[in-house]
């Protein structure tokens, strides 16, 4: 049986990307292409929406698919764990299924789970996000959900160590991590996190420069996902075994 496929943002970068992939992934096909000022009721008949719009967009198409009992992924940055858990109930109450996907580059995701893994050994962690000069939302998403899985494993450990947040220059603290954005011409997607101690530090950085090919496996890792999900799901690393344990999903709960 076909799965057929709404992309609400579809004529974008990212929504240029995933057409592609659902044109190259056999049970499903698109079956509309909406842009991110177009009416939602066209979404009507797809068995799936993609939402690759933007973030002030996002959160009308989630509703418009979850109040037709559609199941939604989520590409679109912006969405933090405070603003999934106001749809979660939509969702639930629904019987849908929502995956929310932060970024679909498979070392992205490892970088950040590698970066949850370390946090308990380090007191101090920052991250440092550059993204071309057209990206709307700061920090991006992937910062967002980078630092929140760091605070979800320094559980124990407590809150990183960040002094002079008060002052505008030490960024946004997202979970206790500072956070800092650069949306810059020449660059598409790099992230660095931080991680400092007594006498060293440890920095992970993950550059994306090609997002057509960084994006394709894991946007077909999600549609396979979204199709079948009941609930919420978030993060790529949610839906692949990393090898790292419990730590990189630990905050989906």
């Amino acid at each position: 049986m076909t799965t057929r496929v709404a992309i609400v943002g579809g004529t974008g970068k990212l929504g240029s990307i995933i057409r592609d992939v659902v044109d190259e992934t056999e049970g499903f096909e698109v079956s509309a292409v909406l842009g991110s000022a177009s009416d939602l009721a066209e979404i009507a008949g797809a068995d799936l929406v993609v939402d690759a719009s933007t973030p002030a967009v996002s959160v009308d198409v989630v509703r418009a698919a979850v109040e037709r009992g559609v199941n939604v992924l989520v590409g679109t940055s912006g969405w933090s764990m405070e603003r999934i858990a106001l749809v979660r109930p939509l969702v639930d109450a629904a019987g849908s299924g929502a995956v929310f996907i932060p970024n679909f580059s498979l070392g992205s995701v490892l970088a950040t789970a590698l970066a949850a893994a370390a946090a308990p050994f380090f007191p101090s962690i920052e991250i440092v996000e550059a993204h071309r000069e057209t990206k709307v939302d700061s920090p991006s998403g992937t910062a967002a959900r980078t630092a929140e899985l760091i605070a979800a494993a320094r559980s124990e450990a407590g809150p990183v160590s960040s002094p002079h947040v008060d002052q505008r220059a030490r960024g946004q603290q997202v979970a206790s991590v500072p956070i800092h954005s650069l949306r810059r011409p020449g660059v598409i997607a790099r992230q660095d996190t931080i991680l400092s101690g007594p006498g060293e530090s440890l920095t992970l950085t993950h550059d994306t420069v090609d997002p057509a090919r960084a994006y394709r496996p894991g946007i077909r890792v999600a549609l396979l996902a979204a199709r079948e999900t009941r609930g919420v799901v978030v993060g790529l690393d949610s839906l692949i075994d990393l090898g790292l344990g419990a730590s990189a999903s630990s905050a989906d709960a």
